[in-house]
């Protein structure tokens, strides 16, 4: 059984229909890890399509058609695999012409993330569009590069006001050593930082929100990245300032993660 699929609206994609997709930039997606055949935080992943598509293309394919495209390749994999949705308009970019979105479906093997500590550089970013998973963002790969190359494992954004918003493919977290802080800036809500906000809530952890900056971050007991692949990977520094590893940070937010059902698409 293949662990690599791709489907275009619901059945093996070809050659010739995949080619103009290839150097196409204008569509939106959203990743998530599937494990015995089932998904934390479907109804999130599906809302993030919903409203993107809305924003994108006036229009949004119903719940019910997207979660039997997701099903047709998942049959075609093992239970536990990675999944990508990406929305896109058939007559292409580059044009305002109207058209029924469609779905192009890639499976591929279960992923979970480096193990961290991670070493985050700082850079000046603002995404357009940043409540959006939309596809050819090249700053984010591009700002990734960079950071390697000065010895950082990955790099965090800050807008124009200094505040701290997200990682290049990741949600920030931080601990104040009682409550999760949540940053305050023009970001993309991840899935999985939606699961462990209302997971966190059911399990009656202090959670808040606030404008955070370099300059404020010694006041604080730790820091995390999240995405698709893990609700929590530790950051020991942010530029040049270091923060406690904080494992019981660590373990608090996957214990809430695994807390969330999972669900059959």
């Amino acid at each position: 059984m293949p662990s690599f699929v791709v489907h275009r609206d619901g059945r093996p994609a070809t050659a010739g229909e995949l080619a103009p997709l290839s150097f196409a930039g204008y569509a939106h997606f959203t990743a998530m890890q599937v494990r015995g055949g089932r998904v934390r935080g479907l109804d999130l992943h599906l809302e993030r399509l919903r409203n993107a598509s809305k924003e994108m293309f006036g229009r949004a394919l119903p719940d019910e058609r997207v979660r039997a495209l997701l099903r047709a390749a998942l049959e075609e994999g093992p239970d536990d695999l990675s999944l990508t949705a990406t929305v896109f308009s058939p007559v292409g970019e580059f044009t305002a012409a109207d058209a029924e979105p469609e779905v192009l479906v890639r499976t591929a093997p279960a992923a979970s993330g480096p193990a961290g500590p991670l070493r985050l550089a700082v850079v000046e970013h603002e995404r357009v569009l940043p409540e959006v998973k939309h596809v050819g963002e090249v700053a984010k790969t591009y700002f990734l590069r960079r950071a390697v190359g000065q010895g950082f494992d990955d790099a965090a954004f800050a807008d124009r006001r200094g505040r701290l918003s997200e990682a290049t493919i990741w949600n920030l977290a931080f601990w104040d050593g009682t409550a999760v802080v949540w940053p305050v800036a023009g970001m993309l809500g991840g899935t999985t930082m939606g699961i462990l906000r209302r997971r966190l809530d059911a399990l009656g952890v202090p959670q808040r929100e606030q404008e955070i900056t370099v300059a404020d971050l010694p006041a604080l007991s730790g820091a995390v990245v999240m995405n698709s692949w893990t609700p929590g990977i530790a950051v020991r520094a942010i530029g040049d300032r270091s923060l406690p590893e904080a494992p019981s940070f660590l373990d608090l937010l996957h214990r809430a993660y695994r807390s969330e059902p999972l669900t059959a698409p």
